[in-house]
Order: structure tokens, then sequence, then C-alpha cells
């Protein structure tokens, strides 16, 4: 690097001392973070330190210093940097002005800084670099007059912190307020169903009717959010939410100009300059992917421009200069949509988006939740489809209910279809009302129950069995509770046999015919709807194979939950907590129907047809064992087809609320 400071031997005041040192300094901060070298020698050109729209400094407040030193051909400012290039008409009055202006302090917009020159050899000023506005963009400069622009600012009243028709409130950027719905900001969503009274200010209707009159939009708002931005504050970047509002949005600019940053997600970025009183209209690709966003600052960056018009920020540095913000007011109309969003970007909207995973649960009540929305309601869903696929008895419970002696009272907990209950005169119980219909069709004695309380006398079975229900239950205590329950209604020395489904589907160097299975029985069709085997793979480590997704301290000490992820049909288990698809089948027009009245249920709609998740715990080896120490000897335990069973007698009574209800 050549120093553009010629270090000989000249005898300098203190204050040239301390300037010379500075130049220095500045010539190693361009070479160092910009790679601007520097010359000793005397240019025309020359880059000047402190002096850019990044310090603040404006290009017409710097024009006026550097005309003193001579005849300026070019000055390049770019943006965000603190420094800009001037091009004199000579090398002499280049060297004028390297002498003349070096260090010289230049006050603008209340501050002050010093310049500091260096020569360079030359300047780039071919960077000129045109944007396109995003598809479906456009500008409307003047769309209102002054006289509108104050009538409108004149309808919203801000003194009012509320009122009877509108929503105001004070956000850590801006105040805003809404008119005909209220934007929520918790989910960035309306409530379509709770309009606000008195829509929107009759001060707005001659501008809307001009708005449809001219093309802009095909159907009237009824949505108004005002925001109002003091200088300095912005708004993050965002796409606005695609399922309450329809196509078209518009956005009015009152009181100051502003600069809007457009992203695409594939990296382009555009910066638009918004004039006072222009008309923003977002359509199509600007309207659904592309976000939008107000950076906060005091000043931005926008082209010289003498009649002050929108348009695109380019990289011409010949052309930019520092505008500083005033009071801006945008009123922003939308149009509240009442069907999902069916545009053609998929990827960034809601309305097309899977639902959200379910989290484990931290506490009882979300516990209830989640058996009720991914057990209980799935079961009622696919109750038909399901008893199809269920009509073999498992050889060993056949064998178990065989063994009892003749008069024994046998209880199925959970008895589904009600395939166990013709093996040996017994009543069932099971917590779907459709799967009970369909063991009352077949001639069973069945009833709606829950497995947590049975509406049974304790000790009046002399058998119970539990075929495939103690894994839907998603806590460790709420387990126990279902086998304590089976417990209570044995009579001391009666016998039970639980199977749950096992967390080791190959067992003794044998895989469970779960695995093997080739055939659809439970539908083996991996699902998009939430996270699925695969893309978990890289966040599932080993430690899942062998151990379940626990609940975990967060920082804080709150207990945080951990996310339940979809699982690939036939296929090894990575966690003992997760959810299960149920590719539904049979009749299209009524899977169809009964898929879109459930509204609770999560369903994924496939081109195969509606695809349903259930939850399950699946056991490790001992596990089952473990909840059954109260009150019971375990007399086997065993591993069957990919499940754990185990075959228990009571030997002590155990009480419940239903002996103290049934006494009353």
């Amino acid at each position: 690097m050549e120093s553009s400071m010629d270090n000989t031997s000249v005898r300098r005041t203190k204050e040239e001392k301390k300037l010379f040192r500075r130049q220095i300094k500045a010539s190693h901060t361009l070479l160092k973070h910009e790679g601007i070298s520097t010359v000793s020698h005397p240019t025309k050109h020359l880059v000047v330190s402190n002096g850019g729209l990044g310090n603040g400094v404006s290009r017409d407040s710097l024009l006026e210093v550097l005309k003193e030193g001579g005849t300026v051909e070019s000055l390049l400012t770019p943006p965000t940097k603190p420094y800009a290039f001037v091009t004199y008409s000579s090398i002499q009055a280049g060297q004028n002005a390297y002498t003349l202006l070096n260090g010289r302090s230049l006050m603008h917009l209340d501050q002050c800084v010093t310049l500091y020159f260096s020569y360079v050899e030359r300047v780039d000023s071919d960077r000129t670099r045109s944007c396109a506005l995003p598809h479906g963009l456009s500008i409307l400069e003047d769309f209102v007059s002054v006289v509108e622009e104050l009538e409108l600012l004149k309808a919203v009243d801000w003194t009012l912190a509320t009122d009877d028709i509108t929503v105001q409130k004070a956000l850590k950027h801006r105040r805003v307020k809404h008119y005909g719905y209220e934007f929520r900001y918790d989910d960035n969503n309306v409530d379509k169903d709770k309009p606000l009274p008195g829509g929107l200010p009759v001060e707005c209707d001659a501008l809307l009717q001009r708005c449809l009159t001219e093309g802009h939009i095909s159907v009237l708002p009824d949505q108004l959010t005002v925001n109002q931005y003091q200088s300095g504050q912005g708004i993050p970047p965002h796409v606005d939410t695609h399922s309450p509002f329809e196509d078209t949005i518009l956005s009015l600019s009152l009181g100051a100009k502003t600069v809007m940053d457009f992203k695409h997600p594939d990296g382009r970025s555009v910066s638009v300059v918004l004039p006072e009183r222009s008309l923003l209209v977002m359509k199509g690709e600007s309207r659904y992917l592309w976000t939008h966003g107000i950076t906060p600052r005091k000043f931005d960056v926008v082209p010289v421009s003498e009649d002050g018009g929108s348009g695109v920020l380019t990289s011409d540095l010949r052309n930019l200069t520092l505008n500083r913000r005033g009071t801006r007011t945008s009123l922003t109309f939308r149009k509240i949509r009442h069907t999902p969003c069916n545009c053609v970007y998929p990827s960034v909207c809601d309305s097309q988006q899977p639902p959200a995973p379910p989290t484990m649960p931290v506490i009882e009540a979300d516990a209830c939740c989640l058996e009720a929305q991914y057990v209980h309601q799935v079961y009622e869903e696919i109750s038909s489809h399901f008893s199809s696929t269920r009509h073999s008895p498992w050889p060993q419970v056949r064998d178990f209910l065989l063994s009892l002696p003749p008069g024994a009272i046998l209880a199925d907990i959970g008895c589904g279809n009600g395939k166990y209950l013709g093996i040996n005169p017994e009543v069932g119980c099971d917590r779907s009302a459709n799967l009970v219909q369909i063991c009352v069709e077949r001639g069973y004695e069945a009833f709606v129950s829950d497995a947590l309380s049975v509406p049974l006398r304790s000790g009046c079975c002399d058998a119970c069995i539990s075929i495939a229900v103690i894994h839907h239950f998603s806590t460790k205590e709420r387990r126990l509770s279902a086998i304590r329950e089976l417990i209570r209604l044995l009579k001391v020395g009666g016998r039970a046999l639980i199977y749950v489904w096992a967390m080791e589907q190959e067992y003794n160097n044998k895989k469970s015919k779960y695995l093997k299975e080739n055939k659809y029985e439970e539908n083996a069709v991996p699902t998009s709807c939430m996270k699925t085997t695969e893309e978990n793979n890289t966040n599932q480590h080993e430690e899942h194979i062998s151990s379940d997704i626990r609940n975990k301290e967060d920082s804080s000490g709150g207990v945080r939950a951990h996310t339940l992820y979809v699982h690939t049909n036939r296929t090894a288990f990575l966690s003992q907590d997760l959810l299960v698809p149920w590719h539904l089948k049979g009749n299209k027009e009524k899977n169809k129907e009964a898929a879109s009245g459930s509204t609770e249920v999560p369903v994924e709609q496939t081109s195969q047809g509606p695809v349903f998740h259930r939850y399950y715990h699946v056991f490790q080896q001992g596990e089952l064992e473990e909840l059954c120490v109260s009150g019971v000897k375990v007399l086997r335990s065993y591993h069957d087809q990919g499940n754990w069973c185990v075959e228990l007698e009571k030997t002590d009574v155990i009480s419940s609320k239903i002996d103290i209800a049934m006494e009353k």
C-alpha cells in the first residue's frame, strides 16, 4: 500500500500532527474494512472519510463543502458507508481540495463530523444496477390531494385510547388503530366472527370508490389498520397472513415519505421509495411471497430527485442522498377472507400448511386434551374402517379367555369392535361410542366408558383384559391409573391380561409381524402432515431408541414439552411417544365428508384419502411390570408379536370413589 501522506521530515504544528495521524488511521481503516487503497501522489480522485451517507451526511451538505476545493465532476455516495468519492476537474483542483479541506468540520442536522481526504488512483463510477419492482407491486404517486390527506389524518383520532368502533394499541415501534376488524398480533390473524361496530371511516369512501373504479381492487375492503410511525420507528419484515385477507392490499402513505424494503425468499431484495400521499398496491407475488418491512431509522437513503418521486432504489452512487424521516401515517386496507387461501405459494401459505404437531403434555389438562384429540376423536372418525381390520383374535389372548372356568365374570376394558367378546361370555366397554355401537349390532353386551373410571363395582370380576389400550394414555400417572382401575374391578385372586405396544419390534432376533407385514393393515404411508421419521433423523439421536422423549427443564427452571413426531409405519420406533398415521380407506365421498367435519381432529388430505394420527406410548422391556406392583403379583410377562404382555393376579383389595358413589 502506498500512503497518501508525504511522511517527510517537515516540521508540523501540534494540530497538523494530530490531523496527520488521523489521516493515516482513516487510510488504514479504508484498506482493512473496504479494500480501498490510497496513494501518496496527488490525483483528481479523492476518498472522503466520515463524509458518507452512513455518517448521516447528506449529498447536498457534502457537495457544498467540496465545491470550495474546485469544480466537482462527480460525487459517489455509497449507501450505509461512512465515506464518499469525489472527482475534481483536474489534479490541481484535487490537490487544492486535499490541502484546503482536510480536517474540515461539517455541521449537519445537529451533528458535527470531521472530514479526512486521501488520494486514490481511480473511482469506479460504473456502479448502476437497476432493480425491477416485485411482480404485482405498483406505486401510484399523489393518489390523494393535500386537502384529502389532511381530512384523512383528521379522521384518525389518536386522543382516545379506546372507543366504541375501533381498537387502538401502542406497539413497541409504532401505534396502531383498527377499523372493521381487529388484527391480533399474538397470532397474526383476525376474529372473523367479531367485527368492530361502525365499519371503516366515511372519509375513506371516496378514496376506495376511486380504487374500485380504476381497477386497483375488485371488491371494497372491510378492514383498515392505521399505523403511525415517528422518526426512527419501523415495522419488521413480514408477509401479511394469507388466511385472514384476500389478495389485494392497499397502503396509503400520509404525512411523510419512507423507504420500504421487499425481499424474496431466494434472497433478492428491493428498496422502494413511498412518497407522501402515494398509494402502494400489492397483488399476487408481491402480496403473498415477498416480505415487506420498514427499517427503524431516522434517515433514509433516497435517489436525488427534484420532484421527490417514487421508485426503486438503485446502486447508482451518483444519485443518492439522505432524507430525514418525518411522522408518517399509513392506512392499510384489506378484505376479510371467508374461505381458505388457495394461492400458488403453498410453502408460505398458512391455509395450505399442515397443522402444528402437538407436544407432550406437561400437566393433567394437557394430557386430557392430547388424548381427546389424538385418540378419542380419531377412533370415532375411523371406527368403521378400523373395525374392518380387527377380526382375528390373538392366540394367547384367546387361550387366556378359554382357560377361565365356566361362569366366570369377565370384563374387556377397551373392547374396540368386540372381537374378544364372543370367545367367552363377557361384558365390554370402550371410549368410542361408534365402536360400542358396532359391538351392540353384533349382539354383544357393551357400554361407553373411560378406562380410568369404569362404572362397575370393585371386586366384581373374575378376570379382566386390556388389549392395546393403555399405550394410548400420555403420562405415566394416567397409565398407572388405568392399571389400578383394572385391579380394582378384580376379585382377590382374579386375573388380568394386559397387552401394550412394544418399543422393541425386533426381539430375540425375530422381527414382529408389524415390521414384516407388507400389506397396509395400518396404512404404511409416510405422511407430510407433521414431522416424519425421516425429517427427525437429524435430531432424534440414538438415545431416543433406548429412552423416551422426556420433558426437560428449560433455562428458567420450568418444564419444556417436546414435540411429537409422526412415525413412518412398518419401521422401527425412534421414540416412545409418537403419532401413528391411519390412512382412512373405503367410500371416498363418505371419507371426505367425515374428514371435512372433523374440525377438532388434525387431518391430512392426500391423494389416497384423509390421514389421521393416533397418539401412542410404546413400552420398553420391563416398563409394564414396573406399573404392576400395587396389590398384585405378576404371574408371567412375555413378548408377543411386537407387544409387551403381563398376566397378573390380584392379592389385595383396592377401593375407589366408584364404590363410595355406588353406596350412595
